[in-house]
């Protein structure tokens, strides 16, 4: 069995282009610091410019208003962002809305959220959402949506990653 092609996604806290530029164009960068990003708008606009000469493509996390305005590739919405009020904005033709979930409430929150893609975690790295290859194989039976898998991914259990049906990784480290 070969290894299949998967998408990657890298989270940063950051607007720091200096680890950005070591990226393939392939990766897809997911902006997530929640505190205050309207404040960081020129940053905001100077780092999709940056990427989008590279070709990544770039998402916002939790401000979909915002993601719109600059018109990003488009939002991430975290677990705890169980709300809806995103479905009533109209939206550009490429914009995609994805999302992650640590069980099946937020599994089905994030279906009902109409997200294109769900990132189930914990993977691997053992905090309080800590799943394990098989509940999160039973976990990914639940959703007819495409699957990224995240936490804890590193270069060493890598390979584990083919005895699931996901489209992607995505987390920091790994990209560091």
């Amino acid at each position: 069995m070969h290894f299949k092609l998967l998408n990657k996604y890298y989270f940063i806290n950051s607007l720091d282009t200096n680890n950005l530029e070591k990226q393939n164009k392939t990766t897809i960068i997911i902006y997530r610091n929640y505190s205050s990003a309207k404040k960081k708008i020129n940053k905001i606009l100077k780092l999709k410019n940056f990427l989008k000469k590279r070709g990544n493509k770039f998402f916002l996390a939790n401000d979909f208003k915002l993601a719109l305005k600059l018109k990003l590739d488009g939002v991430y919405l975290p677990s705890f962002n169980k709300k809806f009020n995103h479905l009533s904005f109209s939206r550009m033709k490429d914009f995609d809305v994805i999302g992650s979930a640590h069980n099946l409430k937020e599994i089905r929150i994030k279906e009902l959220q109409k997200v294109k893609v769900i990132f189930i975690s914990s993977l691997f790295k053992k905090n309080k959402n800590y799943l394990g290859l098989n509940k999160f194989k039973i976990l990914n039976n639940f959703t007819q949506k495409k699957v990224v898998a995240l936490g804890g991914i590193t270069k060493k259990n890598i390979k584990k990653i083919k005895l699931l049906k996901i489209i992607g990784i995505a987390g920091i480290s790994y990209f560091k």
